[in-house]
């Protein structure tokens, strides 16, 4: 889509969410033993586990959690197999549009009666063909309990970007109810400023210039929840809507080789709404009953404006999704040793897409820049998860789907998909400190929209073309790893992984009506990804550290495919060879203060275009936060993001004409600095 979107996510959980990403806020308490203990591969850990480290909601316990990493799901059309790693009181939450993380946050602790870490896979869990699970045991009733939070993040350039949350929850006799509202400003930390550079393959400077970049987000999100007895089961329906308005300005100082400006200005309006609901029903002790239904919609605004030396260039789009999905799925627990499930999900989505383009006031034509696209899609899956002795598990899942796709407008045509999606796992725990895992597996991606329609980068005066005629991704993956626990809450676990892809999605030509070449998403054959993994915490309580401890992962990947413009091998396009992430964090209970530093490593990705290379780093994020609680209801937090005011650098080599046949013309090399901030919140919890 247009140039910062991506980037400004980033941000947003920074500034809006009112706690720290990821592992910002994963301070390590010295408990006792979790209460319970484990039971074939299930570790529960009580709410005293989480007291020292000051969590105030289920997110936050899940980030103290040992050998656990929340991963909040994909975003795929349909319901099964697109859930996040952990579940609520055994279930995937309903809602799509809803984050998982920001669902998490709304569960307060005085709710929640434990949390299970489910390893390997267990009777009456779906794993979702993941190795490790979290699962949030609310407590029955609870009674009103509420949050209020203002936070300031204080931008290098001057900007104070603030934000509001409040959430309330109650309910008794199994009746509950919640609600939130949220609102607030983010800074898009991929926007700043820094040097701009063009030059010849010799090396020759073509242009040079100083580029000042800025990119703000505000949203509003309300929700609502309601559960209640109903039928001699229990249902449950919840609502989302989310407003959003992103803007982002570029002027491009041209020094040499004379003075000149281009400008550069996006807008990106949206707005999702989004309700469900489900039933669950006990017939007996061992069989039960699970429906759920749900729509969203979504509406997108897109604008860029570009005027400068070369001309002037306008892209608008308009875009409108939704969604119907209705679910059924009925479970069986013949013993304690073996689970059972059978359902099946049908899914009806639209979208409409209505792009323009205009180059120096004369419309341009783009392939797919109008178009209507609608899918009709239906599976149905067989689950089952045994335990034939205590030291294994055993899981085997069949799912088949079926869709039909058909687009109208600029592109004509239409599509019938079948594809079967069979899965084994196994889990070996010969100690109860070990595991070994193995899955086998056949993943099949599905088709994203955005690639059926045209969208645009005037930031980097790439425009890229629609293209309905694809296939989806297919995969059978291998996976195999192991887990050992040590000391009272270490773990490292390694993980190995190998992708067999057909049908890859990368890049290559498409041709207008009027013989314009634009570059478009296509499919080009088949690759290989290998992935290894290593998840790590160690608590350094026993080497005389009480309350430190560092936990990490990091994902190194390595990708091969055919380019279709040069004929040799290289890798996929945009995906990160090293991903990694680490905290450091400290308890002192007695001073109710937790403090650390995260890291998040710098990262790097490719796309392989027709007639470009364009390479993007973002370089490594370092945040210290310290966080104090001042009475038993009042936490305040500070932090230093972006401490080393790390940047952002993109560059592209374009040629004169494909790849492959054409020599190289340009190289355009743009390193962008982002500052430090400096953010602090305040938060108030109340009720009982």
């Amino acid at each position: 889509m247009i140039r910062h979107v991506a980037l400004a996510s980033t941000a947003l959980a920074s500034a809006l969410v009112f706690a720290a990403p990821a592992a910002a806020q994963d301070a390590q308490p010295t408990p006792p033993a979790p209460a319970g203990g484990q039971t074939e591969g299930v570790i529960r850990y009580p709410p005293e586990f989480f007291a020292a480290s000051l969590a105030a909601n289920a997110w936050e316990m899940l980030l103290r959690l040992p050998g656990f990493t929340l991963d909040t799901g994909d975003t795929i059309r349909g319901f099964e197999g697109g859930g996040g790693n952990a579940l609520v009181d055994g279930q995937r939450p309903t809602s799509k549009t809803d984050p998982l993380d920001e669902l998490l946050r709304r569960i307060p602790t005085g709710q929640i009666e434990r949390v299970e870490l489910i390893r390997g896979g267990a009777p009456g869990i779906d794993m979702q063909g993941r190795s490790v699970v979290a699962n949030i045991v609310k407590k029955q009733g609870g009674g009103f309990q509420g949050l209020w939070a203002v936070a300031l993040n204080h931008v290098y350039d001057g900007r104070d970007l603030h934000g509001v949350r409040l959430e309330l929850s109650g309910g008794k006799d199994g009746r509950n109810w919640e609600t939130s509202a949220r609102y607030g400003f983010g800074a898009d930390d991929g926007a700043g400023e820094g040097p701009g550079l063009i030059v010849s393959p010799t090396g020759a400077v073509l242009q040079q210039s100083e580029i000042d970049q800025e990119g703000t987000v505000a949203n509003k999100t309300l929700t609502g929840a309601y559960e209640t007895p109903l039928l001699g089961g229990k249902a449950r329906v919840n609502a989302r809507a989310f407003w959003e308005k992103f803007k982002f300005e570029e002027d491009n100082h041209i020094l040499a080789p004379l003075g000149a400006l281009d400008a550069n200005d996006e807008v990106n309006k949206r707005l999702d709404t989004e309700i469900g609901g489900r039933f669950t029903r006990d017939f007996g002790a061992k069989t039960s009953l699970e429906l759920v239904g749900l729509r969203q919609d979504k509406d997108i605004d897109l604008r860029g404006d570009f005027t400068g030396r070369s001309g002037s260039e306008i892209f608008t789009l308009n875009r409108q999704t939704s969604e119907t999905i209705a679910r059924g799925v009925l479970k069986l627990r013949p013993n304690p040793e073996l689970s059972l499930e059978a359902g099946g999900e049908g899914a009806f989505n639209a979208l409409d897409s209505l792009t323009g383009y205009v180059a120096n006031g004369v419309p341009v034509t783009l392939p797919s820049a109008n178009v209507r696209v609608e899918e009709t899609r239906g599976q149905v899956f067989g689950k089952a998860v045994w335990q034939p002795v205590k030291a294994w598990t055993l899981e085997g899942v069949l799912r088949y789907e079926g869709s039909s796709i058909s687009s109208e407008g600029d592109t004509s045509l239409e599509k019938t998909l079948y594809f079967a999606k069979p899965r084994f796992a196994a889990t070996w725990a010969p100690t109860a400190t070990t595991q070994v895992r193995f899955r086998f597996e056949r993943v099949v991606g599905q088709l994203n929209f955005d690639d059926f329609v045209a969208s645009s980068n005037l930031g980097t005066g790439v425009i890229v073309a629609g293209n309905p005629d694809l296939e989806p991704e297919q995969a059978w993956v291998t996976e195999a790893g192991i887990e050992q626990r040590f000391w009272t809450d270490g773990v490292i676990s390694i993980t190995l992984r190998h992708s067999a892809i057909s049908d890859v999605i990368d890049r290559a030509p498409v041709f207008a009506a009027d013989g314009g070449a634009f570059d478009a998403k296509a499919n080009i054959g088949d690759a290989t990804k290998d992935e290894l993994i290593l998840g790590l915490t160690i608590p350094f309580d026993r080497l005389g550290a009480k309350g430190l401890q560092l936990k990490g992962e990091a994902t190194w990947r390595e990708s091969e495919v055919r380019d279709p413009a040069t004929g040799r091998d290289r890798e996929i396009s945009n995906l990160h060879p090293i991903d990694w992430e680490a905290t450091l964090s400290h308890e002192l209970p007695a001073l109710k203060v937790n403090w650390g530093v995260d890291v998040y490593g710098a990262w790097r990705e490719t796309a392989y275009k027709t007639s470009s290379i364009e390479t993007r780093k973002l370089k490594t994020y370092v945040r210290p936060f310290a966080e104090w609680r001042a009475r038993p209801d009042i936490t305040i937090r500070a932090e230093l993001p972006n401490i080393t005011s790390r940047g952002f650098r993109y560059t592209r080599y374009d040629y004169a004409g494909p790849r492959g046949t054409s020599p190289l013309a340009q190289v355009e090399d743009r390193d962008i600095q982002f500052g430090r901030m400096y953010y602090v919140r305040v938060r108030k919890t109340f009720g009982v």
